[in-house]
């Protein structure tokens, strides 16, 4: 099998046909005597949208300093065109005085340069040659550009003007994420940028992608981004490059018949190198057949092994189960939340039963995490009241918590905190139901990855099985095979779930509900995914004022699907209550002493409810049958 796939990818349609952004040609990489990229190569067509993936510590990150020439081969070499700019987002923005778009508009250096030499040249050739460079590099239009890539990335034009000492780290990430992106360098290299974005930049990056006029290469999880924005995936894995054609999904499709080949080849092999070794076994020693069973032996050792790439289980999150709670879980009735005499939120008619799956959309600082504070109990209500189930417990993940483990414990220690008592075998066998083994168990924090942190963190929030589970950004940190084993541990949960998340394919398996913060309040949101993401395009399109998407044609709306989903509640409680009363029934119908004859008169009256009770049954169940339907009907509507 060929060590490389190259395909054809977006247009033009042969890659033979594509001058070369980028050849990797027999690189090898080591970090501390671990060997990360073996003898590997790769070749990148100019204007190709590629993603780059491959789970955490192959080195993803590495080969980007590779690229970029911040660390030096061992084997190889990397080749792009002479005079291309190559660019990516710094580690971090300083937080100066200066304001946000005049950082952005000073990651173009060539045209800052150019302005600036503009103003102090007087030769007038010279001058000519700045004002025709300027010119064909579109500088006058740059603040617009700027301030069009800052909106994008979710900065409001008052923003625009602060100096970047009045924001978060956080933000300041996506000011440097929009100064590369301004600067449009011929190569763009992106490290997980999303991780920085809320849903909507996310959904603002995927289409400004696909209109990016050069190369890019993008280390990302996120399967909506890399199944709309990239036409190429380049697999690291088994320290060997692999480039597929298409977006995500075809890539796993592909990789996958490609793993059930090698499979196969290679339990073939095995079978082979066992029937020859049972030969050699039986006569090596016997003189009359030592010949051929020394020509088997050196059959067996010509047999090359066929290397499947390394298919890791999903490493399966074990969430603790809670007992059941009467609905609902909580309710409001007028509440107003806030920060000390600022209220944030108001008119909260808000109700969660244990059933919900509820993904919070809207932009930043409209108030998604000030709600997930204020159902987690860490915010009081400031107006109107809130009702809690009695034992409510509420685990919660919020979008830092990683950062605030203990650098210097290990995750040993952070459980044993939590649970003193317990043995050491016990808490270990905590921390191997999220992933996390024996060796990172006594690894301080410092030294575990950014996907062990976060795994962490999650059996941290979910330690006490929670009835409800909040979770803001917990896909920060985790590769794609980790995403999708959070995706089944809530599929499989049975607390409610409150998420935050900019990962459309997380949302799309865990949400039936959606509410939009935004304009100060919550309210349901009667489309769906797809609908919100079409809504926000057209508001970045500018295509008339900011609207509700109208819903499909007979598409069901989220209240109506939470009204269908009471029914079928209220039909298993209803069955649950006759399966009880036919078991009491069925119990006194078997006891003998009924069917004496002094007991005849009570016999045909048990046996008429037990009748009664069957017959009630079978219509709750036709009942139950038919809810069910709907709902599914609904969903898929």
């Amino acid at each position: 099998m060929a060590e490389n796939v190259t395909a054809a990818v977006d247009s033009p349609p042969h890659l033979g046909q594509c001058q070369p952004m980028l050849k990797l040609n027999d690189i090898s990489y080591s970090v501390d005597g671990r060997l990360l990229l073996d003898h590997t190569s790769a070749v990148i067509p100019t204007g190709h949208k590629v993603g780059v993936v491959g789970r955490n510590g192959t080195g993803k990150t590495t080969l980007f300093r590779l690229i970029r020439g911040e660390l030096a081969l061992e084997t190889g070499s990397i080749e792009v065109p002479r005079g291309a700019k190559i660019g990516g987002v710094a580690q971090e923005v300083p937080g100066n005085e200066v304001s946000l778009l005049d950082t952005v508009l000073a990651a173009d250096v060539e045209r800052a340069a150019l302005m600036a030499e503009s103003e102090t040249a007087h030769d007038p050739h010279r001058i000519a040659d700045i004002h025709t460079r300027l010119n064909d590099i579109d500088a006058w239009s740059a603040e617009a550009r700027a301030s069009s890539i800052l909106r994008g990335l979710g900065f409001e034009p008052d923003q625009q003007s602060l100096p970047c000492s009045a924001f978060s780290g956080g933000w300041r990430m996506r000011v440097a994420l929009a100064g590369v992106l301004f600067a449009e360098p011929d190569l763009l290299l992106l490290d997980e940028p999303t991780n920085y974005l809320d849903l909507e930049g996310a959904l603002w990056l995927e289409t400004y992608l696909t209109r990016y006029p050069h190369t890019v290469l993008i280390v990302s999880h996120d399967r909506a981004l890399l199944n709309r924005s990239v036409g190429a995936i380049l697999h690291l894995e088994d320290r060997k490059l692999t480039l597929y054609s298409g977006g995500y999904d075809t890539f796993a499709e592909t990789r996958a018949a490609r793993l059930a080949s090698a499979d196969a080849e290679s339990r073939k092999q095995e079978t082979r190198r066992a029937h020859l070794q049972s030969y050699v076994d039986r006569f090596r020693y016997k003189a009359s057949k030592a010949k051929q069973a020394q020509s088997r032996l050196k059959m067996i050792e010509r047999l090359k092994p066929i290397s499947t790439p390394q298919e890791a289980a999903l490493r399966r999150f074990t969430f603790p189960v809670p007992e059941e709670l009467s609905p609902p879980i909580i309710a409001t009735e007028g509440a107003a939340i806030g920060y000390g005499e600022t209220t944030v939120l108001s008119r909260l008619n808000l109700r969660i039963d244990q059933d919900d799956r509820i993904a919070l959309l809207g932009r930043n600082g409209e108030g998604k995490s000030t709600l997930s504070k204020f159902l987690a109990g860490r915010l009081e209500v400031q107006k109107g009241r809130i009702t809690r189930a009695n034992k409510l417990r509420v685990g919660y993940f919020a979008q830092h918590q990683v950062d605030e483990l203990f650098i210097d414990e290990t995750p040993l220690d952070h459980i044993r905190r939590l649970r003193p008592d317990e043995t050491p075998s016990k808490l270990r066998a905590r921390l191997g139901g999220f992933g996390i083994g024996a060796e990172q168990a006594e690894t301080i924090v410092a030294r575990l990855s950014g996907g062990q942190k976060a795994r962490l963190s999650l059996m941290l929030a979910t330690n006490d099985a929670p009835h409800l589970l909040i979770l803001d950004e917990p896909t920060n940190h985790l590769d794609i095979e980790s995403r999708e084993a959070l995706v089944e541990a809530l599929t499989d949960y049975s607390g409610a779930v409150i998420l935050v998340s900019h990962d459309m394919h997380l949302l799309s398996l865990v949400a039936d509900r959606l509410w939009l913060v935004s304009g100060g309040q919550v309210k349901p949101f009667e489309d769906d995914l797809e609908g919100y993401r079409k809504l926000l395009l057209e508001k970045d399109r500018g295509d008339g004022p900011a609207k509700p998407a109208a819903p499909a044609p007979k598409r069901a709306s989220q209240s109506e699907i939470q009204d269908l989903r009471t029914e079928v509640r209220k039909c298993e409680q209803r069955m649950e209550k006759l399966e009880a009363m036919r078991g009491t029934l069925a119990t006194k119908l078997a006891d003998p002493a009924i069917y004496e004859d002094e007991n005849r008169g009570k016999l045909d009256i048990w046996q008429a409810k037990y009748a009664e009770v069957m017959e009630a049954l079978g219509r709750a169940e036709a009942l139950w049958i038919a809810a069910e339907e709907k709902l599914e009907a609904a969903r898929a509507s």
